[in-house]
Formats: structure tokens, sequence, C-alpha cells
């Protein structure tokens, strides 16, 4: 297989002090703006990647055009002056020591959108893990749409047990560039980076084409006529299909020869191989924000107790005002339990009104019942081992289903990429 999507890049990182220009994934810390303001305070007047995102903590609360005005005009500024050192053809090793000290090792480059499809039925080489809310995609369009620069904080899995492709790379870094190496604002942790030239790509793209080989692909799954499936989408995948979006936009008026070298064909992610044994996947939590969420609580209790399906048991743990609950659902519909609960919280809200978080951490859900007034669903993880085999079989799993680690551990923007 030559085709094997993922390849170097011109990559782009800035000239400038890196602990506080590196700042977490825009998605995070949703219901905690003060966290956002924390990050502003810290960075002071230094040039910084919060100047480049769109917290989601603020999509409601600030004046959404003049917002992306901001962002094109902070790339463009940073370009103008000259910010970013440049590395062409190249890929970055890096190795992100998280909250608990264990280190997540990873591989940037650029992943081919038009490998990509993020829509229900996908039989793409780079596919969505979980199901894609399509209402929140034109408002990332917008903020891409004009920008001069991406900078990612997309995770994409692969699924190499004999680790193959990234961890080869751990024992071959005192051969490469090291290009950062700081500590990481806010409990980040502490990230390093090093450059992987041209001269490596040929053993990577060696490796990912053993994993997407068609015999090997169909034991390994037991799927004997199934899509080859090599990427799974593990973090930012709203983000990477907006990036899918602007390119088909894009692409409708070049020719095939333009296409095959436009910059905005491409995405920068991070590959990550799910068994890296730092990657744990964390439950995803709801805390819904509703008039009465008592009533709420009380509602979902009568649908667990009224459901039909012939999936085994599962659990749910309630948080009100009150206190806190177990609730079993005997007779379930759904294969998980979040997908019982993101059913019940559709259903409910449209019916009344309020809104759902989606939130990182136990401890984040109990504070917002105590002090915001939610009402929390605590959910069960899921195990990362059944990913790939789940969404070959049945595709994409509920919206929000899993997080790969903590919010702290999340993906900090750092390096930038042009797409114009």
């Amino acid at each position: 297989m030559s085709n094997v999507g993922f390849y170097p890049g011109e990559i782009l990182l800035p000239n400038c002090p890196l602990e506080t220009w590196s700042v977490v994934a825009c998605d995070q810390y949703t219901s905690q703006p003060e966290y956002w303001h924390q990050v502003e305070e810290l960075v002071g007047g230094n040039p910084s990647a919060g100047e480049l995102i769109f917290p989601e903590a603020f999509l409601d609360k600030v004046d959404f055009n003049e917002k992306i005005a901001q962002i094109n005009a902070s790339m463009q500024h940073y370009l103008q002056k000259g910010l970013f050192q440049s590395y062409p053809d190249s890929l970055i090793y890096v190795e992100r020591t998280l909250h608990d000290g264990s280190v997540r090792r990873g591989l940037l480059g650029l992943l081919d959108l038009e490998e990509y499809d993020y829509r229900e039925g996908a039989a793409s080489l780079v596919r969505a893990t979980e199901g894609t809310v399509l209402a929140r995609i034109p408002a990332r369009v917008r903020i891409r749409e004009n920008a001069p620069l991406e900078i990612p904080h997309v995770l994409v899995l692969i699924d190499d047990v004999e680790k193959t492709v990234i961890e080869p790379l751990a024992a071959r870094k005192a051969e490469c560039q090291r290009l950062y190496d700081f500590e990481l604002m806010m409990g980040g942790g502490h990230i390093s980076g090093w450059r992987v030239g041209r001269g490596c790509y040929a053993e990577i793209a060696g490796a990912l084409a053993a994993l997407a080989d068609p015999a090997a692909f169909a034991a390994r799954y037991q799927v004997p006529d199934a899509p080859i499936l090599l990427y799974a989408v593990g973090d930012g995948n709203h983000s990477l299909a907006a990036a899918k979006q602007c390119w088909e936009n894009i692409k409708e008026f070049l020719s095939p020869e333009e296409q095959a070298r436009h910059p905005a064909r491409y995405a920068l992610v991070e590959l990550n191989n799910l068994h890296d044994p730092s990657l744990r996947f964390e439950a995803i939590h709801r805390a819904a924000f509703v008039p009465d969420g008592e009533d709420l609580l009380a509602e979902f209790e009568q649908y667990a107790a009224s459901c039909q399906g012939k999936e085994s048991p599962q659990t749910v743990r309630l948080v009100g005002r009150g206190g806190e609950r177990t609730v079993t659902i005997p007779h379930p519909e759904r294969t998980l339990a979040v997908g019982s609960v993101q059913d019940f919280l559709d259903s409910y809200l449209d019916r009344w009104p309020g809104r759902v978080d989606y939130i990182h951490g136990e401890e984040v859900v109990r504070e917002l019942v105590q002090q915001k007034g939610a009402a929390g669903f605590l959910l069960p993880a899921m195990g990362k081992e059944k990913l790939f085999k789940t969404v070959i079989q049945e595709g994409a799993l509920p919206r929000k289903t899993f997080s790969m680690g903590e919010a702290c551990d999340k993906r900090f923007y750092l390096e930038c990429r042009k797409i114009k």
C-alpha cells in the first residue's frame, strides 16, 4: 500500500517563550471561564497561541465575528513580524509528560484530508470514533476558512500492538534536532519535541503500510470484507471535520494538479499509539443545566426502569443537590451507558429548555452541581482495546463517549502550519 495518508511537511515554531505561548485545547474547561482568565493573566503581553484560538467557554459570551477577525489579524501580525521558524519537510517526535508522570509519545505530521470521512457509515482510511455533531462544524469552519495558519490539537490513534511506528523513534531521538523542551502552564506537565527528517520517513511509512495490509487487517479484526481503518480520530474530531469541510469548499475550484499540492488538503495532527501505556480512556461525564435538575434526575430513573432492550445491564451515578445515587438500567437498548444517557438527555431537552456540557473529571461535575445547580451524570469509562473493532463493525460511537486522559493532559497548541 503506497498511500498511507500521513506525510512530512513544513512546520512552524514560534521564536518566543514557549511557556506562555502554549495553551490547552479550546474545547477544554468549557464551563470554567475562570481557567481561561487565569491563562490570560499568565500570558501577559507575550505572544500566545491563545490569540489564535476561540476557547469554547466564550463562544456565546463574545461577538463571534469580531473574535474571528481578531484571530485572523493576530495570525497575520505574527507572520508579518517573522515570529516563526520554519522546519520544511519535517515530522516532530513528541514526548509529553502527563500530570501523573507517565509519558505519552506521539508523531506530528500531515494527515491527508482526502482519506478522512466523519460521516455516518464512513469506510475511509481515517474515521471519526464518535458521532460528529454536524451543528458544531459551521462555527469551526468560520474560524478556519480565512485563517492563514492552522494550529492543531487533534490526536489521531493507530492500533499498533507491536509498537512499530512511533516507539522506535524514542531510541533515535539523540540523533535528531531537539526543537523544544519546557514546562506547560496550568499543570499541563512537560513537553519535548525532536525534528524527524525525510530520511526516517520511509521506515515510518513502511510500518504504517504494514498495519494497513489487507490480509493482516482482516486477520487482526476478524473482518474479511471490511474497508481498512488505519487512523481513528481520538481528540479534536470536530476541528478536523471543519478542516475537511474547508478543503471540500476549496478543492472544487482547483485542477487535479493544484489539488495535489494545495496546503489546505492536509491537516497537522499528532499520531498516538492506542497501546501507549500512558494513554488511558476516561469517561466524559454530563452536566445538565435545566430549570429543575431534580426533576430531570427523577425522570431518568423512570427511563432507566422502562428500557426494554437486550444489552447487558448498565450503571450510571447521578449527582444532584441532594447527594449521589447509583441507578441501574437492567435492559438497556444501547451498547454503552453513555449512549443510554445521551438518548435520554436528547429527548428531555427536546421537551424542556436547557443545555448539556461534557465534562472531564468527576470532581468538576460535583462542583458544577453544588456551585451552578447542574444535574450530573457520572459515566463508566470504555476499555480502549474495544475501540477499533467497535468502530469497524458498528461505526462511530455515541458522541463524547470517551476522553484520552483528563483535561490538563489534552494536547496544547504549540506548532503551526501555513494553510494558504
